[in-house]
């Protein structure tokens, strides 16, 4: 790999850190570990993996990330949040704890444990229009679904039959991502080709606007 491409972090204080740094790398980038505020200024994108997001919410303030992320999501950095990365990155939770907070950026309300416990854990087909090609297999692991979505949120998935039929799993809203299940662990990287570009699209943004 080289310079030229982004380098990618992927949030490793708690999850599926090892997975999602594989997948980035398999979509083209260079991926790191950040787990300190000096290796979020450094990244030209973020990803948030699945874990538990009351655990990542400790974490992140135990280790003073969470004031240097907001400020860089505020900024514009791309970010991916998958399962409990997309509670993180939501502006409002049902179902979390009373003192529990997010980084926040995409304006949606998000429902925690929305399908059920560990035993309720499903895998799907999902036709996903944003990474085209063939229907994505989506394994959903203690998940959350979008029950709320402000206007400039894009609805990229939603489940497509059984109880939970058109419940929204994956969004995307400027430059930050969203997805309930966990493409990580599948072996299929379009999600993350997908996160890959959005971040090259950044930093060829920034470099125009430098010129």
């Amino acid at each position: 790999m080289t310079d030229s491409q982004p380098l990618i972090g992927v949030l490793a204080v708690q999850g599926d850190v090892r997975e999602h740094l594989y997948a980035v790398e398999q979509a083209g980038a260079r991926a790191t570990t950040v787990r300190r505020p000096s290796e979020v200024a450094a990244v030209d994108g973020l990803v948030i993996p699945g874990g538990e997001s009351t655990t990542i919410d400790k974490l992140v303030r135990i280790f003073e990330l969470r004031d240097p992320i907001r400020r860089r999501i505020a900024e514009g950095l791309p970010v991916y949040g998958s399962c409990a990365g997309m509670i993180m990155l939501a502006d409002r939770i049902t179902g979390g704890r009373a003192d529990q907070e997010t980084l926040g950026g995409i304006d949606i309300t998000v429902r925690r444990n929305a399908f059920g416990r560990q035993v309720d854990s499903f895998e799907e087909d999902l036709h996903i229009h944003a990474i085209g090609g063939a229907p994505m297999r989506a394994v959903f692991i203690r998940a959350p679904w979008v029950e709320e979505c402000g206007a400039d949120v894009e609805v990229l998935a939603t489940v497509e039959q059984g109880p939970a039929a058109g419940r929204v799993v994956a969004v995307r809203q400027g430059r930050l991502l969203a997805t309930s299940f966990h493409p990580e662990v599948t072996g299929d990287h379009r999600f993350h080709q997908l996160f890959v570009q959005m971040v090259c699209d950044a930093r060829a943004g920034a470099r125009a606007t430098t010129r």
